[in-house]
C-alpha cells in the first residue's frame, strides 16, 4: 500500500506542476514550478522529488512539444533541483523558520539563474551556434531570467510556508 501512495503522491504533484506551468505559460518569466518543486522536494525528499521532476520533464512535452534542447534541459535541471533541495530539507530536518525561508528564497533565486545559464549552454551546443550567435542568445535571455528570478523569490517567500502546511498533512 505504501508504494501505491507514493506513486499517487508523485502523480498528483506532477499534475500540479504541469497545471501551474500551463496556467502561466503565456506570461514570460512568471512561473510557479520553482516554488512548487522546491517545497515538494523540501517536504518529501530527494527520491520523490527526482521522480516527480522526471515525470514532469517528460509529460510536459505532451502539451508544449518535444523540443530536444528543452527535454534535455528539463531532464538535467529539475532532477538536480529536486535532489539539491531534498537534501537541504533532510539536513535542516524539514524545519520552517524565518531563516530557513530566507535561505530557500535565496536558493530559488540562484537555481532559477542556473536554469537560464544551463539553457544558455545547452541550446547553443545542440544547435551549433557560432560564438556571436551564442553571445546574442545569452544576452537575449537576461530580461526573462531577471523576471523569473524575481518571480521565484517572491513566490517562494509568499508560498513556501503555506505549501509546507498543506504538504505536512499528507501521510505517506
Amino acid at each position: 500500500m505504501k508504494a501505491a501512495k507514493e506513486i499517487v503522491l508523485v502523480a498528483v504533484f506532477t499534475a500540479w506542476l504541469i497545471g501551474g506551468q500551463l496556467a502561466l505559460s503565456a506570461i514570460a518569466g512568471v512561473e510557479v514550478v520553482t516554488v512548487l518543486m522546491l517545497t515538494f522536494a523540501y517536504a518529501f525528499g530527494c527520491r520523490r522529488a527526482a521522480a516527480a521532476a522526471v515525470c514532469f520533464s517528460l509529460l510536459r512535452c505532451l502539451i508544449f512539444g518535444f523540443f530536444p534542447t528543452v527535454v534535455l534541459l528539463y531532464l538535467i535541471y529539475y532532477p538536480l533541483f529536486g535532489l539539491t533541495v531534498g537534501a537541504l530539507g533532510h539536513l535542516l530536518r524539514r524545519r520552517v523558520t524565518p531563516l530557513t525561508v530566507a535561505a530557500l528564497v535565496a536558493a530559488a533565486a540562484v537555481m532559477t539563474a542556473v536554469f537560464t545559464l544551463l539553457d544558455d549552454v545547452i541550446t547553443p551546443l545542440v544547435y551549433g551556434f557560432s560564438p556571436e550567435t551564442w553571445a546574442a542568445y545569452a544576452v537575449a535571455s537576461v530580461p526573462t531570467m531577471i523576471a523569473q528570478i524575481v518571480c521565484a523569490a517572491a513566490t517562494t517567500a509568499a508560498l513556501f510556508a503555506p505549501l509546507m502546511k498543506v504538504f505536512s498533512r499528507f501521510r505517506i
